[in-house]
């Protein structure tokens, strides 16, 4: 969700209101304190996410394609990992919020162990290893699966919820949306969710476990202490394309608000990430429309954690963990629509040289490449699954190194201000809530308009939201 996906979707929410679309405000820029935030990682000067997560949520640089490990390990060492042991791991600040007595929350529309929620709660020299089907078996070390992490070691974060149910579910069992057998990845015959019922039962907690949108909306956020739900194989649906029914998934803003309505029961506060992560995977497939829709999706996820909080105790961070190779090009005229062609009068300021036209987004490379380029004349670019034209041909659109946006409002929000880096987000959330690494830095009898600062909420949409009170 870099700038260029921030302006075009501003444009396009007013436009779908009947506007021309320019002088639209989505949600978070309203928020007094913006900042850019500089994305490379240790070892790449464009990252991908669970180097960028790592730092957002860590509060360091890390190696590329690495959850939540120093760089010191390198990709896919698991004899590193395993022999530097917690060394060489990074602390989140769900681990630090729970260590502290906050209650905690990890949402998302991706799987629950892909590269940026993972980065919230474990520890993999590869972001890949989400099952132990996906690990090698000659992998030298004793490195564990994602999956496994968040049940056996993370089972104290209250509230989880996105998709990848694959991962925590053996072969052998059917998925039980489809029924269908070979849907779901592990080999070692554990059934995960059975495994964290029994878990939350152990401890005498409220507990539910839930996998359609029917059982998630029946969930009574005043009688339940810990709510897992996975509701997808994989990731979730596109907004464009979500089952809202009985039987389809959540939106993205419903499951913030039942996790904030659950979370803020605790008196001492809480810290919960959100991610919007489809919005990457569009642009990867370079299907604008997509990942427009779903930042206005993501943009009623930051509406609904605004109305549900208080800004005089609930730190709230609106970023991205990176930026992708999108732009808005034309010198077309107001209110031309962003999803179409650069109007004639654009078009005459500087036509193409090949003399065809062109559609206003574009993406630098991808799979939306042609040789000779297609004649757009006629073509419908607003459909769900055009296909922006690329420069360069590619399977998959890349990530790009610009620098994204930080927003933010509450208490310590004005440390957000000029050029950070990217780890500098996580220290400023671990000094607003005097908790990890300045746990003792700070005065907890201070009150900040009434409300203790330790009983600081945070919250982090990234892409991505950050909640913290």
């Amino acid at each position: 969700m870099g700038l260029s996906t921030i302006n075009a979707a501003r444009i396009y929410k007013g436009q779908k209101q009947g506007n021309p679309g320019e002088e639209t405000v989505l949600e978070f820029e309203k928020f007094p304190h913006v900042a850019l935030s500089k994305v490379y990682g240790s070892d790449r000067q464009v990252p991908e996410s669970a180097q960028t997560a790592t730092a957002v949520f860590g509060g360091v640089k890390i190696n590329f394609n690495v959850v939540a490990l120093k760089d010191s390990v390198r990709v896919s060492d698991c004899n590193a990992q395993s022999s530097q042991g917690k060394a060489a791991e990074v602390q989140s600040i769900i681990r630090h919020a729970i260590d502290q007595g906050k209650s905690t929350g990890v949402v998302t529309n991706t799987r629950i162990t892909h590269a940026t929620p993972a980065a919230a709660y474990a520890h993999s020299a590869h972001r890949d290893w989400e099952s132990d089907a996906d690990m090698n078996a000659t992998l030298h070390g004793n490195c564990r699966d994602i999956a496994s992490q968040l049940i056996n070691n993370n089972h104290d974060i209250q509230v989880v919820l996105g998709g990848g149910r694959r991962a925590f579910l053996p072969v052998t069992e059917p998925d039980p949306e489809t029924n269908s057998m070979g849907v779901n990845k592990r080999l070692d015959g554990r059934n995960l969710i059975e495994t964290w019922k029994a878990i939350q039962q152990g401890k005498n907690k409220k507990h539910s476990y839930v996998w359609r949108k029917q059982e998630f909306d029946a969930v009574n956020e005043n009688d339940v202490d810990y709510l897992l739900g996975l509701f997808s194989p994989s990731h979730m649906e596109y907004e464009l394309e979500r089952n809202n029914g009985s039987n389809g998934e959540p939106s993205l803003s419903e499951m913030t608000s039942k996790a904030i309505k659950i979370l803020k029961r605790n008196v001492d506060g809480f810290v919960l990430v959100v991610e919007g992560g489809r919005i990457d995977h569009a642009h990867h497939d370079t299907k604008a429309k997509k990942a427009l829709t779903d930042a206005i999706e993501f943009d009623e996820a930051v509406k609904m954690a605004v109305t549900l909080t208080n800004q005089q105790d609930t730190l709230i961070i609106v970023t991205a963990d990176h930026s992708h190779p999108f732009s808005l090009t034309g010198y077309t005229v107001r209110g031309n629509d962003v999803l179409g062609l650069v109007d004639a009068d654009g078009f005459r300021v500087e036509p193409s040289t090949d003399g065809l036209p062109y559609t206003s987004l574009l993406y630098a490379n991808g799979p939306g490449y042609g040789n000779p380029r297609q004649n757009l004349t006629g073509v419908r670019t607003d459909t769900n699954d055009y296909l922006q034209q690329t420069a360069v041909p590619m399977e998959y659109e890349t990530h790009s190194g610009e620098d994204v946006g930080i927003f933010a409002q509450g208490p310590m929000s004005h440390l957000f201000h000029g050029v950070h880096e990217q780890h500098y987000i996580a220290h400023v959330v671990q000094y607003a809530a005097c908790m990890g690494d300045y746990a003792d830095d700070c005065d907890k009898k201070s009150r900040i308009s009434g409300a203790s600062m330790n009983s600081l909420s945070l919250l982090i949409i990234i892409s991505c939201l950050l909640l913290v009170e």
